[in-house]
């Protein structure tokens, strides 16, 4: 099976032209493994078992672990406000500040602009600066009331670990999950990482160019949301973990079984989201044909990675890329491929139907999230968005060293039958994406979810 794995991940990874990656599976106990191509385009070295890539945001899944740990010793309570732990915060809306739970800043109902990924340095004190900056953030929607992912809302969480345990929050990482759990090339910092054979994103463009993209690490204050780096290997051994019943590899108790398995019981609804059915503690889920899936990738400067587990048929799957816009597309092929050959797992696609302009125009309009506009309009039976990077955010990205991204093309959605005004991706690069929008108490479309995030209606279309 292994030569499987391999043979599939080589065919999708050279019809994308993506440059490297590495992709893994636990079937029957077994594990699998399949590598393919280089770490760089500058500085070319074969991706083996010991390559290192960022995963991104599956590292919200570990922030939200640790917690938990926190929680079985009785220091932290998940139903607690985050005040509880945190006294100095403030935010933009005093009364969410007070009421704001540690739950829903790990399912994403914290409410406030979530997309903010600004840097405050390499010090210790990068958290606590963050939180600080935190008074300016927006509130979209009331705490509990909607999913839309949040990727503050996890650095922050990232600060009550630090409060609690008096440590910086990369150390309370590793003592509470890293190193309990023999993930021993599982790394936060380029320091350690640049000493290793590791992974750099890249962009390919559409003229055919593949560039490596600049800066290599996320901002420290993002670390809970997704700062980490790891081999396959280590990838998997996270995984075998949420598969079992909260011990390490030698027996060694982590969690007790109770609250691991909470982790992947819904907390909040999101049915029709692109992230899934229903949010976990962290964990994102969805259901197929009445099966479970438990997943969580993540997306990082160019790097773009896939986690999905069917806790019930002990199946794990994880893919790691160094290149986008294609890397996201080959971890969806190959994410469908394993999950039917190793778990029977197979997933019908729905079929949009078309409807005539003059229905489609309810949602046409302007939608803005912190760091996007998304122009909708009808066309020809389908709707047409247009995703437009805000000024603001342009400009931190140019702070922050990195290049700002070519423009998304447009994406045609078609609307689904049955309860909801819920779509998905009729064709191109959206092809499958699903999404929904939402109304108000008066019936009136008042917000796009879309790629997980909830945008608000600003304009009404023409």
């Amino acid at each position: 099976m292994s030569e499987d794995l391999q043979e599939a991940l080589s065919a999708a990874a050279s019809e994308l032209e993506v440059p490297g990656a590495a992709a893994g599976v636990i079937a029957e106990g077994v594990e699998h493994y399949g590598f393919h191509g280089v770490t760089s385009a500058e500085n070319p070295l074969s991706v083996d078992e010991s390559t290192l890539f960022q995963f991104g945001s599956t590292g919200k899944t570990y922030t939200a672990t640790a917690v938990l740990r926190l929680v079985e010793r009785g220091e932290v309570d998940l139903d607690a406000p985050a005040r509880t732990y945190i006294p100095e915060l403030k935010l933009k809306d005093d009364d969410v500040a007070r009421r704001v739970t540690v739950l829903q800043l790990l399912n994403h109902t914290a409410g406030w602009t979530g997309d903010r990924l600004d840097s405050t340095g390499d010090g210790d004190d990068a958290l606590a600066k963050y939180v600080e900056l935190m008074a300016g953030f927006d509130q979209v929607s009331p705490p509990g009331a909607e999913v839309s992912y949040n990727n503050a809302s996890l650095s922050l969480a990232g600060r009550i670990i630090e409060k609690v345990t008096g440590s910086t929050f990369e150390q309370a990482i590793k003592d509470l999950l890293l190193t309990p759990l023999g993930m021993d090339h599982t790394f936060f910092f380029a320091n350690d990482v640049m000493t290793r054979r590791f992974a750099v994103g890249h962009t390919r463009h559409e003229d055919g160019r593949i560039t490596v993209n600049r800066p290599w690490a996320m901002p420290r204050s993002m670390a809970p949301a997704g700062g980490m780096s790891a081999p396959a290997a280590d990838q998997l051994r996270w995984a075998r973990f949420h598969l079992g019943t909260g011990t390490s590899v030698d027996g060694t108790r982590i969690l007790s079984e109770e609250l691991l398995g909470r982790m992947q019981q819904p907390t909040a609804d999101m049915a029709g989201s692109a992230l899934g059915d229903a949010v976990g503690i962290s964990w994102l889920l969805r259901d197929v044909g009445g099966v479970q899936l438990v997943g969580h990738g993540g997306t990082t400067n160019g790097q773009h990675s896939a986690f999905a587990m069917v806790p019930e048929r002990g199946f794990a799957f994880i893919s790691m890329t160094n290149c986008g816009p294609n890397g996201p597309e080959l971890n969806q092929r190959l994410s469908v491929w394993a999950l039917e050959q190793f778990a029977g797992v197979v997933e019908e696609k729905p079929e949009p139907v078309l409807l005539g302009d003059e229905a489609l125009m309810v949602y046409a309009g302007r939608y803005e999230t912190v760091a996007a506009i998304v122009h909708v309009s009808a066309q020809a039976g389908r709707l047409a968005a247009r995703v437009e990077v805000k000024p603001e955010m342009a400009a931190l990205l140019r702070e922050s060293g990195e290049e700002l991204p070519e423009p998304e093309p447009v994406m045609l959605l078609g609307m689904l039958g049955g309860e909801g005004d819920r779509f998905v991706g009729a064709d191109g690069p959206a092809k499958g994406l699903k999404g929904y929008f939402r109304r108000d108490a008066t019936g009136s479309i008042d917000g796009l979810h879309l790629g997980g995030r909830l945008a608000n209606k600003v304009a009404a279309g023409a």
